[in-house]
C-alpha cells in the first residue's frame, strides 16, 4: 500500500518549529531571548535555574522522555501490539516524530480539530478514535484523503443514524473512495459506543448498505467501564474480539486487506495485550492496535498508580518525565508558604501538585522537599502547609510533580526539555 512506503510525517514541517520566534506568548521563557528563535535558544544552552528563566515554569526530562518511549517500543512490539499513541495528551508534533521514530504505526486523534493539526505536520496515519457526524468536518477528512493517497485515517461509528449522516456528508462532498470505520463497542453506562452485540450488526448493515463507508474492524476503550477493574475489563475485552470474530465469520470484512481491532488506554493496555493475544486467525492479518497516550510523560499522581507496570515491575518501570518549578513569594504566617504557581500552570483535575525538591535561592543547592503539602490551587498561587520545623524562605524555588500529563500539556503552549543538570537543549511546542 502507499501508506507503507511513505515518510510517516514531515520531516520538514517538524524541523520548521525551531524557526518559531520567541515572544509574549511563551510564558516561563527568559525576557532577553526575546526575537531569538527557539532553535537558537535551544543552542544557547542556558541553565533552567541561572539561565534567565521565569517561575514558574515547566520543564520536561529528557532523560525520562528517552527512557519511556524506548520502553513502550519494546512493550508493545514484544507483546505483538501495533502502537498508535493517543496524540491529545501532548498535541506536540515535535513528540509525535519520536514516537513515530520509535515504531508507532501511527497517532490516535480524539476530534478533527486534532486531525488538522496532525496533518499540517504530515502525520499519514490517524486513528480517530470518536464518532465525527459533522458535515464541515468529513468535508475536511475527505479533502484530506483525496489531497493525498498515501493518508489513511480510521474513524469510529456506533449509530446508524451517525452512519446516514456521515454517508450524507460525505455524499454531498464527492468523497472519491470510502472513510475506513470501525464499529466502536461501549458498555451499560458507560461512555460513546454500541451496547449490544445485535445493535453492532445493525450499525455494521448500515455501513454496508453505504458506498461512501467501509468498515474494516471494531474498537473501543475500556477504562470507561464502570466499576473498571481487571475482570470486566477482560470481559469486555473478549466481547471485543469476539465481535470482531463473529463479523469476520459473517463476511463483514470481505475485501478487507487488514482487520482493525483496537482498545487500550493508559492503565490497563496489559489486560488488552493478554485478551488480543487470545483472537483466532481471522480472514485477513489483524492489526491489533493500542492507543495508550499518557506514557511519554507518565506522571506523580493518577498514572503513578494506575499503570500497568505496578502489576508487572519485570517488564519495565515509566518514568515522570515533567516537574513545575515555582518559586515561594510569601510566608505570611507560620506553617505556611505561597508559591506562584497556580490553576494556570498545573492540573488539578486528578491531583494536586506533589512537592519533591527544594533548591535554595541562596546557594543553588537541591534538598528534597519534606513535610511539605500543597493545600489548594488559586488562579496563580499553590497553599503550601509546611511541617513544624520545615524551613523555607521567599525566593526558594520548588519543583512539584504533576498529576495527569492531559492536563499539564494544555497549559503549556512551549515547554523546555531539561537534562538532568538543568541545561536546556529544546523547547516542545503544543498546539492546543
Amino acid at each position: 500500500m502507499a501508506a507503507e512506503a511513505a515518510a510517516p510525517f514531515s520531516e520538514a514541517a517538524v524541523a520548521r518549529l525551531a524557526e518559531e520566534r520567541l515572544d509574549h506568548r511563551f510564558k516561563g521563557l527568559p525576557p532577553d531571548a526575546e526575537g531569538l528563535t527557539v532553535g537558537e535558544l535551544a543552542a544557547e544552552r542556558r541553565s533552567l535555574f541561572t539561565g534567565g528563566f521565569t517561575t514558574p515554569v515547566l520543564a520536561l526530562s529528557a532523560e525520562a522522555l528517552d527512557h519511556n518511549l524506548a520502553l513502550m517500543e519494546r512493550w508493545s512490539a514484544e507483546h505483538g501490539l501495533a502502537f498508535a499513541p493517543h496524540g491529545k495528551t501532548s498535541m506536540a508534533p515535535r513528540l509525535f516524530a519520536r514516537q513515530l521514530d520509535h515504531g508507532a504505526w501511527g497517532i490516535t486523534a480524539a476530534v478533527p480539530a486534532q486531525v488538522r493539526v496532525y496533518r499540517a505536520f504530515g502525520i499519514r496515519r490517524i486513528f480517530l478514535a470518536n464518532e465525527v457526524v459533522d458535515a464541515a468536518a468529513l468535508r475536511m477528512l475527505a479533502a484530506e484523503l483525496a489531497a493525498d493517497p498515501a493518508f489513511h485515517l480510521i474513524t469510529y461509528v456506533d449509530s446508524v443514524r451517525g452512519v446516514e449522516l456521515m454517508d450524507a456528508a460525505l455524499r454531498e462532498a464527492g468523497a472519491g473512495h470510502r472513510l475506513d470505520v470501525v464499529v466502536e463497542l461501549g458498555a451499560d453506562g458507560g461512555r460513546t459506543g454500541v451496547r449490544t452485540e445485535a445493535e453492532c450488526a445493525a450499525v455494521a448493515d448500515a455501513v454496508a448498505a453505504t458506498d461512501t463507508l467501509r468498515l474494516v474492524g471494531v474498537g473501543g476503550y475500556e477504562a470507561e467501564i464502570p466499576g473498571a477493574d481487571g475482570e470486566l475489563v477482560r470481559a469486555w475485552l473478549r466481547r471485543l474480539t469476539g465481535l470482531a470474530a463473529d463479523f469476520d465469520k459473517a463476511g463483514r470484512f470481505a475485501g478487507v486487506e487488514e482487520i482493525v481491532v483496537s482498545a487500550g488506554g493508559s492503565a490497563w493496555f496489559d489486560a488488552v495485550a493478554e485478551v488480543f493475544a487470545e483472537l483466532p486467525p481471522l480472514s485477513a492479518p489483524v492489526l491489533k492496535l493500542l492507543r495508550s497516550g499518557a506514557y511519554v510523560t507518565h506522571d506523580d499522581g493518577a498514572y503513578r498508580h494506575k499503570t500497568p507496570f505496578n502489576r508487572h515491575p519485570e517488564e519495565g518501570t515509566l518514568r515522570p518525565a515533567f516537574r513545575l518549578w515555582a518559586q515561594v513569594v510569601s510566608r505570611p504566617e507560620p506553617g505556611r508558604a505561597f508559591l506562584n504557581a497556580g490553576k494556570r500552570d498545573a492540573p488539578y483535575d486528578l491531583d494536586l501538585p506533589e512537592p519533591q525538591v527544594v533548591r535554595s535561592a541562596r546557594d543553588g543547592s537541591l534538598r528534597p522537599a519534606e513535610g511539605m503539602t500543597v493545600t489548594a490551587l488559586a488562579d496563580q498561587h499553590a497553599f503550601l502547609e509546611l511541617g513544624e520545623g520545615v524551613e523555607l524562605e521567599v525566593g526558594d524555588w520548588v519543583g512539584l510533580g504533576l498529576s495527569h500529563p492531559c492536563t499539564v500539556f494544555d497549559k503549556w503552549p512551549l515547554i523546555p526539555l531539561v537534562t538532568e543538570d538543568g541545561t536546556v537543549t529544546d523547547c516542545v511546542r503544543t498546539f492546543f
